[in-house]
């Protein structure tokens, strides 16, 4: 909920907007769930067009917001209700909301593009939408219907479309999230919760080209543990990754891998890691600790189309430096939403420092990947999703 001085100041017009790609009210278990029908409040303080411009021409990452975000209530005995996109703003939380105090908490990062014919696409949505359900289930949240989570996307771009940049490798960052809200004190799942769905605009994630990066080796910490909550998308899992990442940092390093609870390699605080043999293996780390990643899947798949082997197995720690001694492994990478692809240049730890082969098929990839997304090569898969009819 807003404060109601900040809604005093923002509130607009205030109108129904209901989802025409999606059917009517409840239906039966196993058909599409009845279209939320929004409420849509303008922002009387939105950006004027001048001043959107000038966001965009350097906008960095995760730094500036759209003026609206979505909206949507759950609770136990109304499941969802109440949709609304409204004026970005602050979120009135009661001190005892669970999500401050028990963690309750998923999101999703998911890109939309701005292609040549104007129009806004996102990349596997569907496959967000399902991941977001898997956390839910894991983090005791409702798990929001799929139709809804599409919808949500639309709803947000019909009014804050004009924010999605045209620039070369810009994009617009949509970050939906849910949380527990209900106020009380007591281990249980909540029985209110919030789903919102913000937007930010994105510069290309590597000032100057991509470039190998530096990684630490986290050998005192763990991300997650075996039968944690290691492949939800939960905010405590990063929190986690945060003092291995400064320490990361403190060692000239620009990002940190972890190790899973039986030593084998996990992935990176915020990226799925890729290693490829001589002979053209593409292999991927394997635990139940690992974030599925779209990105990665994606990688695969084309890796695939290309006749390349894939392989999603253990990989030890042992076996990565040893294969990069030997020249049996002959690049690593890392991979998601925010950065894509990026080389790994060397693998540092406790007594070590490990230069890492670099090739072309990270950077092939990447470059096949991006086409696709932005609509500079076709898309035999139907990865894309229009976002603004």
């Amino acid at each position: 909920m807003r404060s109601p001085s900040a809604c005093r100041r923002n509130l607009g017009r205030t109108h129904v907007r209901q989802d025409p790609d999606m059917t009517d009210t409840i239906t039966p278990a196993g058909t599409a769930p009845a279209p939320l029908q929004f409420a849509v409040t303008k922002n009387l303080a939105a950006k004027t067009t001048a001043q959107r411009e000038q966001i965009l021409q350097d906008p960095g990452f995760g730094t500036h917001f759209t003026d609206h975000m979505v909206d949507v209530c759950w609770s136990e005995r109304g499941g969802w209700h109440r949709p609304r996109v409204q004026p970005y703003g602050p979120i009135s939380l009661d001190p005892a909301a669970a999500v401050l105090h028990y963690a309750q908490e998923i999101f999703e990062g998911i890109k939309a593009y701005r292609h040549a014919d104007g129009g806004v696409y996102t990349f596997r949505p569907q496959e967000n939408a399902r991941r977001l359900q898997r956390s839910a289930r894991r983090m005791a949240l409702p798990e929001l219907p799929e139709e809804y989570f599409l919808q949500s996307l639309r709803e947000l771009i019909a009014v804050d479309g004009a924010w999605v940049p045209s620039a070369p490798d810009q994009s617009l960052y949509l970050r939906p999230f849910m949380f527990a809200k209900e106020a009380f004190l007591g281990v249980r799942p909540a029985k209110k919760v919030a789903y919102y769905v913000i937007a930010s605009p994105a510069a290309s994630y590597f000032a100057g080209g991509v470039k190998p990066v530096k990684i630490w080796l986290s050998q005192d910490y763990q991300r997650a543990a075996k039968g944690g909550t290691g492949a939800a998308k939960t905010g405590g899992n990063y929190a986690a990754s945060l003092l291995p990442q400064s320490e990361a940092y403190a060692q000239g390093c620009d990002q940190v891998v972890f190790l899973d609870s039986d030593g084998n390699i996990e992935e990176l605080g915020g990226m799925n890691i890729l290693f490829v043999k001589k002979d053209g293996t593409l292999v991927t780390p394997s635990s139940d600790s690992i974030l599925d990643g779209i990105t990665r899947n994606s990688i695969l798949d084309l890796a695939r189309d290309r006749g390349l082997t894939v392989e999603t197995r253990a990989v030890s720690l042992a076996e990565w430096r040893d294969g990069v001694a030997s020249g049996d492994i002959t690049e690593v990478f890392a991979c998601g939403t925010a950065a894509v692809v990026t080389p790994i240049g060397a693998l540092k730890g406790a007594g070590f420092e490990d230069e890492q082969p670099t090739g072309e098929l990270a950077l092939s990839l990447r470059e096949e990947l991006t086409d696709i997304q932005y609509g500079r090569r076709e898309d035999t898969r139907g990865w894309l999703y229009r976002l603004d009819d």
